[in-house]
This record gives C-alpha cells, sequence and structure tokens, in this order.
C-alpha cells in the first residue's frame, strides 16, 4: 500500500471527513464521523488534530471548510473571487509549519456579496480532476445550496440559496410541520411543486399547503415532496438557466435526483459529479501548490 504524504480534513458544521491520500493523489486510507464544529467547541481542535494523527499518521495536515470560520479552529480571511486553486494554496492560513486552513472564497456583485467555505475545494478540484470543462456551471445541493460559475478554471462568481435550511425549519418549527413528515422522493407531488415553482408564487403557495389538506385537496402524505419540490423548483428558477445550459451537481445521491429533477424540468441538462473524488482532487492540488507544509 502506498504511504500517506499528506491528511487532508473536509471539516463542516455537524459532520467531518479525513482523507490520509499519497503523493499521486490517492486516498489510502479515511473515516467519516459526526466530530464538526458544533461537536469540537472551542479550544478542542488541536486535540482533535493530535487525535487525527494518531489514528491515521503523524502527517501535514490541511484543512478546509467550516473549520476556518469565526466558530471554528481560527478565522481564515477569505480570498475574492476570481480565484483558483494557486491563489487558494497562497491564501492558506497556518496554524503551525504542519497545520494549514484553506482560505474560503467571496464575491461581490451587483445584488450584494457572498461567501463559502468548503465548497470552493470541490468546484476547482472538479475541473482538476477532469469531471468538469473549465468554464462551467456547478451545482452543489444541501443545506446552502451553492452555484458556482466557472471561467478559465478559475471561480468567477457564486451564489448561495437557503433551499436546504428553509425545508428543514419549515419541516420542523413552520405551521406545516405536522403535514411534512412524509417521503420526499422524485414522485407526482415533487413534480407538481416544480410545476407550481414557474409561477413565483412560493410564499402564497407554502400556505396553501395547509389548507389543501384541511380541505381535502392535497393527500397528506404527499406534501412534503410537494414543498421540496416548490422549494428546488424556486431555486432552479431563480438561477435563469439557459435552455439546454449543462449544469454539473455535485451532491449525495437522494438530493442529486431531486436537482437533477428540477434542472430537467427547467430545460437544463444535469450532470452528477462525485463530490469526494472532486475533494480529493482540489485538496491535493492546493498541497502540491502550497509553499511552507514541513514533513
Amino acid at each position: 500500500m502506498p504511504e500517506a504524504a499528506f491528511l487532508a480534513v473536509d471539516w463542516g458544521t455537524t459532520n467531518r471527513r479525513v482523507y490520509a491520500i499519497d503523493a499521486d493523489g490517492t486516498v489510502v486510507a479515511g473515516e467519516r464521523d459526526d466530530r464538526g464544529l458544533t461537536a469540537v467547541g472551542a479550544g478542542g481542535f488541536p486535540a482533535e488534530a493530535a487525535a487525527i494523527r494518531a489514528r491515521l499518521g503523524d502527517l501535514p495536515m490541511l484543512c478546509a471548510g467550516m473549520v476556518g470560520s469565526a466558530r471554528g479552529w481560527v478565522l481564515a480571511p477569505y480570498r475574492p473571487c476570481p480565484a483558483d486553486l494557486t491563489e487558494l494554496a497562497a491564501g492558506l492560513h497556518w496554524i503551525d509549519p504542519r497545520t494549514a486552513i484553506v482560505p474560503g472564497l467571496s464575491c461581490r456583485t451587483a445584488r450584494g456579496g457572498d461567501v463559502m467555505r468548503g465548497e470552493e475545494v470541490q468546484f476547482l478540484g472538479s475541473v482538476a480532476a477532469g469531471l468538469a470543462p473549465a468554464d462551467a456551471l456547478l451545482c452543489q445541493p444541501g443545506t446552502h445550496c451553492k452555484w458556482a460559475r466557472i471561467g478559465g478554471g478559475r471561480v468567477e462568481s457564486f451564489r448561495t440559496t437557503m433551499t436546504g435550511e428553509l425545508f428543514a425549519l419549515l419541516r420542523r418549527d413552520s405551521l406545516l410541520a405536522e403535514f411534512l413528515a412524509g417521503e420526499v422522493a422524485d414522485g407526482a407531488a415533487f413534480s407538481e411543486g416544480l410545476t407550481a415553482a414557474r409561477d413565483a408564487t412560493l410564499l402564497g403557495d407554502l400556505f396553501g399547503v395547509r389548507a389543501e389538506v384541511l380541505l381535502g385537496l392535497r393527500a397528506g402524505d404527499d406534501a412534503a415532496a410537494y414543498v421540496s419540490g416548490l422549494l428546488i423548483g424556486s431555486d432552479v428558477r431563480e438561477q435563469a438557466l439557459h435552455p439546454g445550459e449543462r449544469v454539473y451537481v455535485l451532491a449525495e445521491p437522494g438530493l442529486g435526483e431531486l436537482y437533477a429533477a428540477a434542472l430537467a424540468a427547467a430545460g437544463a441538462r444535469p450532470s452528477p459529479i462525485d463530490s469526494q473524488t472532486a475533494f480529493v482532487a482540489g485538496v491535493t492540488e492546493i498541497w502540491r501548490r502550497a509553499d511552507g507544509f514541513e514533513g
């Protein structure tokens, strides 16, 4: 088995993925757990990093994601768009000579500003791995969905939508909560939500879900899929996609299938990308281009 050259940590708010990667960019060992920011807490990151090294090897460590936020290990300043992997490598925030954090990206548009942490590694890694072309639109659904425009192999701009978080809030704390316990899948109710989203009447349509169930106009078991279709369809509609436009989607299978259905319904052409492969390719290139890691 090849020896690992460095450790890469995709460190999010609730979850964490750790990879031991060799000099050729091959993952030789890895683990996934729930030791995200909320589980670690302030002051706990040095001990977590030491524990990772004890398990996977006493190696240089490159971290990405919310670990570089104000709630994480340290605040790693954002790099402005446009930016590529070389600029991310130049902007690493060093904890010590063997540990660094990827800075994340910011962008400013006529509508305001936006930020991301972690997704930039996967977006640019998609291009580095040949999974997406150097000029492309990429989408990473999740709690906060990211839409990134790549030009010449650089992230030129991006937009974040709160689609997943809004669905979770509606399901847990809203007037609709009691009606949203059903399964969400790509079926008739989800498709109906996609169709309704075209009218851009989201706020009224959401309240209408409760009324329709109470009046017997909608089956309660269908409400969750319908609301999911409304939200994802609204997310896709906001992007003003061109007919036939290719969109590269980085997502887990279930959520990826929902976004693929929404994109296809909007006349776009979805192409799935494996997000783990993209992350490994991106973080490996950052490690290769970084100047300063000690063995």
